[in-house]
């Protein structure tokens, strides 16, 4: 099992990695939408389901990066929104990045740290070393 840290993602706010490297697959932590460089939600607490929802993808993508995976790599995603009715704005941004079509949960919770609207966690096949 590797652990996988990267400063392109917004570091853990818990005892948790990242990301994990297992028998060439990475399974990611949750993303959320903070802004890597300074630790605050993108846009601030108000900001918009599309604009977090393509941080979170962001910063997915930087951690899937630094496992030598990506996108198109990914397998299964899991997705957590706070309200369902941002269901149709989120599914857009997310097919703009997901071409593939990986396969996919998305439910909705009552709440997620730091009162964000979006998380989305994955597991992607090792691409390159």
């Amino acid at each position: 099992m590797k652990i996988i840290t990267t400063d392109a993602a917004p570091k853990a706010i818990g005892p948790y990695s990242q990301a994990i490297i297992e028998n060439k697959m990475v399974y990611t932590s949750g993303q959320i939408p903070l802004v890597p460089e300074t630790g605050e939600i993108v846009g601030g607490k108000d900001s918009g389901i599309k604009e977090q929802t393509k941080q979170v993808i962001e910063n997915l993508s930087a951690v899937l990066a630094a496992a030598g995976s990506g996108l198109g790599d990914v397998v299964k995603t899991t997705c957590f929104l706070t309200d369902m009715e941002d269901f149709a704005k989120f599914n857009e941004v997310y097919a703009e990045y997901f071409i593939e079509k990986p396969a996919r949960s998305c439910v909705a919770v009552q709440a997620l740290p730091k009162g964000v609207k979006v998380e989305i966690e994955a597991v992607a096949r090792i691409s390159r070393s």
